[in-house]
C-alpha cells in the first residue's frame, strides 16, 4: 500500500489555494458592488473539489499511484461531472453561469501557482482551444475580468 500522505498534502494545498483565491476575488466583487456573486463565490471556495476525498476520485487521482489510464480517465470524468466549475459539466464553456466561471478562474489561478505557470498564457494557449472559448462570449469576458481581478497588472520594469 502506498503512503496517502503526499496525495493528501497536495489535495489540501490545492483546496487552500482555491479557497484563498475565492475569498480574494469574492471580496473584490463585493467591493465592486456585486455582493451576491462575491458571497456565493466565497462559500463555494469552502467546498471546492470536496469529491476528491471520496471513492473513485480518491482512489485513482493520486499521482503517487500507478493507475491504469482507463481508471484515471473515469475518475477525471466523474470529477468533471460532479463539480460544476468544469466546462464539461455544462456541455461546454459557453453554457457556464457566472459563479461557476468565477470558481473556475480561482481553480486555474491555484493550479498556476502550484505548477509555476503563467495563467494568462495558459488560458490563451491551452484553455481557449481546449474549452473552445469564443473570446466574444460573456463567459470569456467574465473569465478575463476575474483573472485580472486575481492577478492585477503585470509587472513592467
Amino acid at each position: 500500500m502506498t503512503d496517502p500522505e503526499p496525495h493528501l498534502d497536495a489535495l489540501i494545498r490545492h483546496l487552500g489555494l482555491v479557497r484563498d483565491a475565492c475569498i480574494r476575488l469574492g471580496k473584490r466583487l463585493i467591493a465592486q458592488g456585486r455582493p451576491n456573486l462575491g458571497r456565493l463565490l466565497i462559500a463555494r471556495g469552502f467546498v471546492h473539489d470536496a469529491s476528491k476525498f471520496h471513492g473513485i476520485e480518491w482512489e485513482y487521482l493520486s499521482k503517487e499511484k500507478d493507475v491504469p489510464a482507463e481508471l484515471r480517465d473515469l475518475a477525471i470524468e466523474h470529477h468533471r461531472q460532479t463539480n460544476d466549475h468544469h466546462p464539461e459539466h455544462w456541455g461546454g464553456f459557453a453554457h457556464m453561469p457566472q459563479v461557476c466561471v468565477a470558481e473556475m478562474a480561482c481553480d486555474l489561478y491555484a493550479r498556476s501557482q502550484e505548477f509555476g505557470t503563467d495563467l494568462r498564457q495558459w488560458i490563451r494557449e491551452t484553455g481557449v482551444p481546449r474549452y473552445e472559448i469564443d473570446l466574444s462570449s460573456p463567459q470569456a469576458l467574465w473569465l478575463g475580468e476575474f483573472v485580472e481581478m486575481l492577478l492585477g497588472k503585470p509587472f513592467e520594469p
